[in-house]
């Protein structure tokens, strides 16, 4: 039975409640209590439910039990939010002897795990459940957990236990700053975070990488769907409507264009007609099989290639599950890999800049010198946006996984480094000083559309090519690959 305070509230639905507490009247959240049993002493003891919101950041769940028979405490926090569209892999490397890294505040959720490669060593979900902690108390806590069976070690095996003993040591030394490590923090949910001290200007010991989820990880957390016995079809609204024009199955597009067509005869309109046959489109949809990122159940991709003016091939891409009605929508660049990288700067002048096509593809890097606002490539993925769009997404971005920082045990110089940059964004989007937008993006797969019918002849807009480093190379996975087969393959297939 689940109370709160005096008027005895059952817990129905955490995840309602969570939400709830994101309402205006949030700050009359009540807290729950909970008689569960303790895993010490047997006996029963009370768990207290807080049900909250962290500004710009998670719904969590803040749980604290204790146990009056044996006084044994234990405080876990929880996500009661959705899960996000991908995981995250944070990647902290930390100095010898500079303790402020490993003051650094870390939010591990129950699904994320560290790793520390220069011990070989990893701490799974099921040990450290979800903490809010920093660096140095989640490596100080698992060994806290070592040593508390170190006893029973040694009696039943005391050469395991004089290796647990030294590796300690080395643990130890790592907590308290002695040596160089890196600390890993993979979390396959995505509600997982590694404080930067910096933001929003880039970390130099701080890496961030985005991943699709395995459907290992999908079922580890709770979220693998059956697959459907069935094969899902695609979509026959267009040919049924097609089978209306003697049952042949037109291209994609063509049923539209059909009775606009008519409409632009009845209307005699040169001049609409040709404006009609530009924008109709011509390309053949496709589709192929998928799974669901969100549930892993099978669903249906559908895709067609087309040609942007001054840009180059792209291949548009929608998803949608009927299972859980996750819904996703991308633009790929087509064609082979350039052989340079590209860099476009534009400096933005005027509001028609702000309104400005953008194509920011999953290997592109932003920088804006006077936000100093750097976000690596890969950060957001892929997105078809204007130049104001991808500024404020990027700033909400920044706001929702920082802005539990701005809290009342925030330092005061954190705090005003943020208002600091709101008051900067707020002026660069009310054009009240001139500021410059870069994109690097190492496969020139990313693109800002001119303001004049030839792109040479807006100034404002500046593209430089250069050639791609060894390590952009490797990052992308070009030094390793091999296209003899599939040439060899081709060249057959011509000859016949």
């Amino acid at each position: 039975m689940a109370s709160s305070g005096e008027e005895g509230r059952v817990v129905v639905d955490l995840r309602s409640a969570a939400e709830s507490a994101g309402d205006d009247d949030s700050h009359a959240t009540p807290l729950h209590e909970i008689e569960s049993l303790c895993m010490r002493c047997g006996e029963n003891g009370t768990t207290r439910l807080l049900l909250t919101l962290i500004p710009h950041f998670r719904e969590v769940v803040l749980m604290a039990f204790e146990c009056p028979h044996c006084n044994e405490r234990n405080n876990e926090i929880q996500f009661a939010g959705q899960l996000q569209p991908k995981g995250c892999c944070y990647t902290l490397k930390i100095p010898m002897g500079q303790s402020e890294v490993l003051n650094r505040q870390v939010v591990k959720s129950d699904s994320a795990t560290i790793k520390i490669p220069e011990l070989d060593f990893e701490i799974p979900p099921e040990a450290q459940r979800g903490t809010l902690s920093t660096v140095e108390g989640s490596i100080m806590r698992a060994v806290s957990e070592l040593q508390a069976l170190q006893d029973e070690r040694k009696k039943v095996d005391p050469q395991k236990a004089e290796a647990i003993d030294q590796f300690l040591l080395k643990l130890k030394c790592l907590g308290s700053g002695e040596a160089a490590f890196t600390f890993i923090l993979d979390d396959p949910s995505g509600n997982s975070f590694i404080e930067n001290p910096h933001a929003p200007s880039s970390d130099p010991l701080l890496s961030l990488r985005f991943y699709d989820r395995t459907s290992e990880q999908q079922s580890a957390l709770g979220f693998l769907a059956e697959p459907t016995e069935e094969p899902v079809e695609s979509s026959q609204d267009a040919s049924t409507a097609e089978a209306n024009l003697g049952g042949q199955r037109m291209p994609h597009g063509s049923v539209g264009a059909f009775a606009g067509r008519r409409a632009i005869a009845q209307g005699n309109s040169d001049e609409i007609s040709a404006a009609f046959y530009r924008y109709s489109a011509p390309e053949e949809v496709d589709t192929l099989p998928s799974t669901c990122s969100a549930c892993a159940a099978e669903c249906v991709t559908r895709f067609f290639s087309t040609k942007i003016p001054y840009f180059r091939e792209v291949i548009l891409m929608a998803t949608t599950c009927d299972v859980c009605g996750y819904r996703n929508s991308e633009l790929k660049p087509g064609g082979g890999i350039p052989a340079k990288g590209k860099k476009t700067t534009l400096h933005v002048q005027n509001f028609k800049d702000l309104s400005r096509d953008v194509i920011k593809s999953d290997s592109a890097a932003v920088n804006v010198p006077e936000l100093e606002l750097e976000l690596s490539a890969g950060t957001l993925g892929g997105m078809v946006t204007t130049v104001e769009g991808l500024i404020v997404k990027i700033c909400e971005a920044l706001e929702r996984v920082h802005g539990f920082q701005l809290g009342d045990s925030t330092h005061e110089w954190k705090k005003k480094k943020w208002d600091g940059f709101t008051e900067r964004l707020s002026k660069i989007l009310n054009l009240e000083e001139p500021w410059t937008l870069i994109i690097d993006d190492a496969l020139a797969a990313s693109f800002i559309a001119p303001a004049t019918d030839l792109i040479e002849d807006d100034k404002q807009l500046t593209i430089e090519e250069y050639e791609r480093s060894s390590e952009q190379n490797e990052e992308l996975g070009l030094n390793d690959m091999d296209t003899s087969s599939a040439d060899m393959a081709y060249n057959t297939t011509s000859a016949q």
